[in-house]
């Protein structure tokens, strides 16, 4: 199993914003989600437009520990695609 096991919520982490209320809001660009019954990671591909440091980040470390990445068109978002790195195993 990949370690560590909380990856996904320390990226969505350390771009979400802390909203009035002092909770975590996470990016509507990066946040976890859960398909097929496993965790993930979702990306909106306009990441790559709109913040592409945090958007390199991201794939660095997808492709840094050889993570999956999935390309899928999401019919309940209005961002249309989504990028789910996967762990592994």
């Amino acid at each position: 199993k990949f370690r560590p096991s909380d990856w996904i919520e320390r990226i969505s982490t350390t771009l979400g914003s802390f909203g009035r209320d002092h909770r975590l809001v996470y990016s509507a660009s990066v946040r976890p989600g859960v398909i097929n019954g496993e965790r993930c990671l979702l990306v909106d591909p306009s990441l790559r437009d709109t913040n592409p440091a945090a958007y390199s980040y991201v794939m660095g470390f997808v492709s840094a520990n050889r993570l999956r990445v999935h390309e899928e068109e999401s019919t309940t978002t209005p961002s249309s695609a989504n990028n789910t790195p996967n762990q592994e195993g």
